[in-house]
């Protein structure tokens, strides 16, 4: 790493903060050099996470060069809390976006930091660089009085409050020093508004120092506790599930009940090199396994909303279908890079959009039955209008199955007969013909079951390798994936049938790097390398779990526990050879394979203790 790129934080130094429409990251350090306002996909107002001097940050910390760093989330919330020990004293700050009774209506928008003294006396430092559009624009910052100021450029608007005085150095930024004793509180807030209503809007008088942001503290306190009170354990779960459900509730956005695959773009695959997405939007099948998920651990709310907001995006038409979608349903994700910025840690392009989101991915046919059946399931109607949506799904299956697509992976280098996509094929099929005997829907049962049957024929006679007993990445290609892990839980083969158990092998042993897997070893048409993909891990715990194998299936689990952070957050993927995490953060199919993986295993460990 030269000397530039060492100014860069490694990703597992940040934490997230959201309030399930907006998020930001924090370093350790107590700078906030990622952030987003109003929305999650919303261009960053404090960018340094991919440009280092263009980006802008949000910076509070104590001045002393001895300080120690201790943080963690307050219990079953998204409040940060870092405290800063120095030799004169002890502080704590607070980092959370406010919350109040309604997330789907919210419309503050406000980033709160709220700084405590512990003990003796700290002196600190607050720097507030906002940069907006990804650095681009450089926002006039003014006082407006009463310790209120904003920053206005193009069509973003912030409007910056303090307990204490803040310098405003050359119209581009705010910067203080001030000191902090022992049961002293003071508090600022960045809240997004519109640029034309800051103009027109008279000064604020603030309340009384502290007042507000205290009271916001409570009520955003409430909000998480309340949420996470209603997860219902299927099994005794360990802490960091508990943290991977409040994570994906912090990657939805309430307003629509779309769920982020992240919060973040751009973060490398490989330090340095070019495989740097946006992942700040809705994938279907990322959104399908965080729904499953968070369906298992009792939160059945977020299935319904997500049903409603792909039925929505989708026009209620198989042939509108995208495999992802803007968390506003937005359909047209252009992919644009922005030459201008040098990337983290010098890893370029940096990309917004993405050009995944033209491409055809046929395992999008199963993930919408799944999540049709996951509703059925916990009790919901099946109405009419639904079902022909679904009955136009499944009909699509039934046409496309044949035909080449990109893949669970993206694939750049054209499409291929995946494997993994022709059985999420099958199991489209599968639940539409469950759905439809079991509601008594009407349906064409006699196509889709004899569609059924021609994949299941097509896949285990030219998407398995006889000689070596095994699934394939795709017909006429012996590669390895470790998508094909996923083939017992969609109900295409038991768990321990011998043809699973050897596929199960021959990944674990083919892919292995380290106790991590990678996805695949096959060509995938993009230039460099990446690292090992930490969801996969998990889903080889699921399946050795499933088939009786606990003791390698907790060595595995164990292992991929390590790939997080201290505060129990995941990237999604990780550099055993540098021991730091890749690719965008925190990353939600990380997090939900994990929580699968988890239950897996406490099942397992339930049906070992039980008498047969």
């Amino acid at each position: 790493m030269n000397p530039q790129e060492n100014r860069y934080p490694p990703i597992a130094d940040y934490a997230l903060i959201s309030d399930c429409h907006c998020a930001a990251l924090v370093s350790t350090s107590g700078s906030i050099d990622w952030c987003c306002m109003p929305r999650i996909d919303s261009d960053s107002c404090f960018g340094r996470l991919l440009d280092w001097d263009g980006g802008g940050n949000y910076a509070i910390c104590p001045t002393s060069d001895q300080t120690r760093v201790t943080r963690r989330y307050l219990p079953e919330t998204m409040v940060l809390e870092t405290c800063f020990s120095t030799p004169q004293g002890q502080v704590r700050l607070y980092d959370f976006f406010a919350m109040d009774g309604n997330a789907s209506a919210q419309s503050n928008f406000e980033l709160v930091r709220l700084i405590e003294g512990v003990s003796g006396t700290v002196d600190l430092r607050v720097d507030i660089t906002p940069r907006f559009d990804y650095g681009e624009i450089i926002p006039r910052v003014r006082s407006k009085g009463h310790d209120t100021y904003t920053a206005i450029g193009s069509n973003m608007g912030l409007v910056i409050r303090s307990d204490i005085p803040l310098e405003v150095v050359r119209h581009r930024e705010l910067t203080a020093g001030f000191c902090v004793s022992a049961g002293q509180r003071i508090s600022l807030s960045v809240r997004f508004e519109p640029p034309e209503l800051i103009d027109n809007a008279p000064a604020p008088s603030p309340p009384p120092e502290g007042q507000r942001s205290d009271a916001s503290f409570e009520r955003t306190c409430a909000w998480w506790h309340d949420w996470s009170q209603r997860i219902r354990q299927p099994c005794e779960l360990d802490e960091q599930s508990l943290r991977s459900a409040i994570v994906l509730k912090s990657l939805s956005f309430e307003r629509t009940g779309a769920i982020v695959a992240a919060p973040t773009t751009s973060l490398p695959e490989w330090v340095g090199g070019s495989r740097n997405w946006d992942y700040r939007f809705s994938w279907v099948r990322d959104s399908v396994f965080t729904v499953r998920a968070l369906y298992r651990l009792g939160c059945k709310r977020e299935s319904d909303r997500f049903l409603q907001f792909v039925q929505r995006s989708s026009a209620g038409s198989a042939a509108e279908l995208q495999i992802m979608y803007g968390v506003d349903g937005k359909r047209r994700l252009t992919e644009v890079e922005l030459d201008g910025l040098e990337g983290y840690r010098g890893s370029h392009p940096v990309r917004i959009g993405n050009l995944a989101s033209l491409q055809n991915q046929h395992d999008i046919y199963g993930e919408i039955l799944e999540l049709a059946w996951i509703w059925h399931d916990q009790g919901g109607d099946i109405e009419l209008q639904y079902w022909d949506f679904l009955v136009d799904v499944v009909n699509a299956c039934c046409e496309k199955w044949q035909e080449r697509d990109y893949g669970i992976w993206e694939f750049r280098d054209g499409p291929r007969h995946h494997v993994h996509s022709k059985a999420m094929c099958w199991s489209a099929l599968e639940y539409g013909i469950r759905l439809a005997q079991e509601r008594q829907l009407p349906a064409p049962l006699e196509r889709w079951i004899d569609t059924r049957r021609r994949i299941r024929e097509a896949i285990e006679s030219d998407g398995y390798d006889a000689q070596r007993g095994i699934f394939i990445q795709s017909f006429g290609k012996d590669y390895l994936d470790a998508a094909l892990l996923r083939l017992p839980r969609i109900g295409f083969i038991a768990y321990d049938d011998p043809r699973m158990i050897r596929t199960t092998d021959a990944i674990r042993t083919g892919l292995d790097c380290g106790g991590l897997l990678l996805r695949y070893n096959s060509p995938d048409g993009l230039a460099g390398r990446e690292g090992t993909f930490v969801p996969c891990t998990f889903w080889l715990v699921d399946c050795l779990a499933q088939q009786g194998r606990q003791e390698l299936a907790w060595s595995y689990y164990r292992r991929g526990l390590q790939c997080a952070n201290s505060l129990g957050l995941f990237s999604e993927e990780f550099d055993l050879t540098s021991g730091q995490m890749l690719g965008n953060f925190p990353q939600a199919l990380t997090h939900v394979s994990q929580i699968m993986a988890r239950i897996a295993l406490a099942k397992a460990e339930l049906s070992k203790s039980q008498p047969t």
